[in-house]
């Protein structure tokens, strides 16, 4: 069933009759499942993974005599598949939740994780020149005098230097979304902030959202609050036009009431 239905929305991305052979629209998702539940955060760890275990061929539906994708096919599904076709497939996912009773929208958790994005500290350009870090440096050491710096002097002239890396200043070329940040281990990477918002009740993900990581998440959490609460409610219309004379599963009235986890950085949760 989910195989059919995604192969509807997926169909555009596909050729008919050229390129090399494609991904199956859903082993990529499948795919993506597996990064999801086992904690795996690219496509090289979800390939060797997947190429590693029987039980997941299985699940995927790749037999013995197969070849299981390797990342880079994995990769090019992603980028070739638009976020609205993602989220259409999550749609129908979150209504096949709430026909089994596994979504029932009263009480909202919404967390957040910083993740390291695909792009480098040292590729940062200034926002408004475009020069580069060590371009910046060397104009600096320029203007203090010394006309041929070494790398010796501009590592030492960078260390002298308060808040190096300000994100008002510095962007990533090739991802603009992409903020300076410090991760949980102490090192500063560029970053993005993935907040997701979860049914307390049965566990089931009901909205994800991507911010700005160096944005607090009592500032952030208004738009993935949102989504949820239209998730809620679209899930709500849908069993009353499915099932009329039944009550529906989801809870489609809530009040909002905040108030922090044990964890108070992160957390927060929305009661009905």
């Amino acid at each position: 069933m989910f195989d059919l239905f995604v192969e509807g929305p997926c169909r555009k991305f596909y050729a008919a009759w050229m390129g090399r052979p494609s991904l199956v629209s859903g082993i990529y998702f499948r795919a993506l499942l597996i990064g999801y539940f086992e904690g795996i955060d690219s496509e090289r760890g979800i390939a060797w993974r997947l190429a590693d275990s029987l039980a997941l061929r299985q699940f995927v539906r790749i037999s013995l005599t197969e070849t299981t994708p390797d990342h880079s096919t994995i990769s090019r599904s992603r980028r070739q598949i638009d976020v609205e076709t993602h989220l259409e497939v999550f749609g129908w996912v979150l209504g096949l939740l709430a026909d089994r009773g596994l979504l029932k929208g009263k009480r909202v958790g919404v967390d957040a994780t910083t993740l390291e994005a695909s792009a480098a500290m040292c590729s940062i350009v200034r926002r408004d020149t475009g020069d580069s870090y060590e371009e910046f440096l060397t104009g600096l050491a320029t203007a203090s005098g010394i006309e041929t710096p070494t790398r010796e002097q501009l590592a030492r002239l960078d260390r002298r230097r308060k808040k190096r890396t300000s994100n008002k200043e510095w962007m990533s070329p090739t991802d603009t979304d992409a903020r300076v940040t410090k991760m949980k281990d102490g090192r500063t990477h560029l970053a993005h902030k993935a907040e997701h918002a979860v049914d307390l009740d049965t566990g089931a993900v009901v909205a994800v959202t991507l911010r700005e990581a160096d944005k607090g998440d009592t500032t952030t959490l208004d738009r993935t609050l949102c989504e949820a609460g239209e998730a809620v409610a679209e899930l709500v219309g849908r069993e009353a036009v499915l099932h009329p004379d039944v009550k529906p599963k989801v809870k489609s009235r809530a009040s909002k009431r905040w108030w922090p986890t044990r964890d108070t950085t992160p957390a927060r949760r929305w009661s009905g």
